[in-house]
């Protein structure tokens, strides 16, 4: 039996509720720093520095921690846990991805109450400015989607409260943590709109994104921006944006957020899984013989190939996201062929990868199935959800990421 602590405090409003905590924090930090501010807590070596930091301890990290075997942890919870106990929109099985923001910020987990709060706080913070939307329009079609948002970013400074504080000079140890929180609640109340004006503009002939419904949480608002009306196309936003939503410091996809994101190895590895898999799919047909199967994975690996989306630089597991996201497609598309495929794969190349010797951890990450179930609008029949590009990866991970750096 697992039993949650629920937040203590009755306040639905986050800045109130920070306005108690961050003293406290602040005065927690400062004494830690006085008493070990001169400890040492390890050495460096030059296989760490070759690495890229790999294996240093170089910042400090509260909000989620990725262990090798249990996989990430959001505030000391884990993914089976955070989907038990955190708050979720009506009829559906998925937590709001307000509620983990709640845990990232509080260390506390939400009432339902104070997700539906933070749902219309983030409503009434969402829209976009005209010259923003304007630069949005104006950008050329092959300007890479990242790069648009990313630019779109840091247009959207002309709205910062900590930047026209700053230039007034006001007192940084009293106030600056609240020009901060104005800003981060800003910044991700707008980010949907921002990755869907930019969706509606390269795929949907530049159509309008609508306006923002308050009565509907911040998942729901963005899909219906983009165009997407399925309840199980929502309630995939909710799944995906929830475990998204942190991967420990020092990441790329969770310090570069935005233009870390749009590279093979992170924001679009479930689109090199995707295309992978599509191209198996072609070779070898219908449905393949465990088998057949066995030995296309032989020939992958000696030609020199890898297996998209198994391995990871920390898990020595498969990925609990990896396993989330096959609770979710058993649930809403069991019978779907692409998804029996990576349940088919799922079951023999673990194996092989053991026999060829190489991999520290031959089990699936979260790529190996997120492509899949981003696809999952072609399997409801809807061809126009077709469309959606394998390239929205990284938006689709910024978008909620940046709450987890902003928290």
């Amino acid at each position: 039996l697992i039993v949650f602590s629920r937040n203590a405090t009755t306040s639905t409003n986050l800045r109130d509720v920070l306005s108690n905590l961050v003293p406290k924090e602040q005065s927690r930090i400062k004494n830690f720093k006085t008493q070990y501010g001169k400890t040492n807590i390890g050495s460096i070596s030059v296989d760490m520095i070759y690495g890229g930091i790999r294996g240093m301890k170089g910042l400090v990290y509260e909000t989620s921690v990725l262990d090798e075997d249990e996989g990430i942890c959001f505030c000391g919870y884990s993914i089976p846990e955070c989907q038990q106990m955190l708050p979720k929109a009506p009829g559906c099985a998925e937590p709001l991805p307000e509620g983990l923001f709640w845990l990232l910020v509080t260390g506390q987990v939400p009432t339902e109450e104070q997700v539906n709060w933070l749902s219309k706080e983030w409503a009434k913070r969402a829209a976009l400015p005209s010259h923003v939307v304007t630069m949005l329009d104006n950008f050329p079609t092959n300007l890479h989607p990242m790069s648009q948002f990313s630019a779109t970013i840091t247009a959207l400074n002309s709205e910062s409260s900590f930047a026209q504080a700053y230039s007034e000079g006001v007192n940084k140890a009293k106030y600056w943590w609240e020009f901060v929180y104005e800003d981060s609640m800003d910044l991700i109340a707008k980010l949907p709109c921002v990755a869907a004006k930019i969706y509606r503009n390269l795929y949907r002939e530049g159509s309008s994104i609508g306006a923002i419904d308050f009565s509907l949480d911040w998942s729901h608002n963005f899909t219906n921006m983009l165009g997407y009306r399925d309840a199980t196309f929502t309630e995939l936003m909710y799944l995906y944006l929830t475990i998204h939503s942190d991967h420990e410091g020092g990441n790329v996809s969770a310090h570069t957020t935005m233009n870390g994101l749009a590279g093979p190895l992170h924001g679009l590895a479930n689109q090199e899984v995707l295309v992978w898999l599509t191209a198996l799919q072609k070779e070898m047909g219908g449905e393949v013989s465990d088998k057949a199967m066995r030995d296309y994975i032989w020939n992958t690996l000696k030609s020199g190939r890898v297996v998209p989306g198994y391995g990871h630089a920390v898990l020595r597991k498969t990925d609990p996201r990896y396993t989330y996201q096959q609770e979710f497609a058993f649930k809403h598309l069991p019978d779907d062929p692409m998804f029996k495929l990576v349940h088919q794969l799922y079951k023999i190349v673990p194996n092989v990868l053991l026999e060829q010797g190489k991999a520290k951890n031959p089990w699936p990450n979260m790529d190996a199935h997120s492509g899949v179930l981003l696809q999952v609008c072609r399997r409801l029949g809807q061809t126009y959800w077709s469309t959606l590009p394998t390239d929205w990866e990284g938006h689709r991970v910024t978008v909620t990421r940046k709450a987890s750096t902003l928290s």
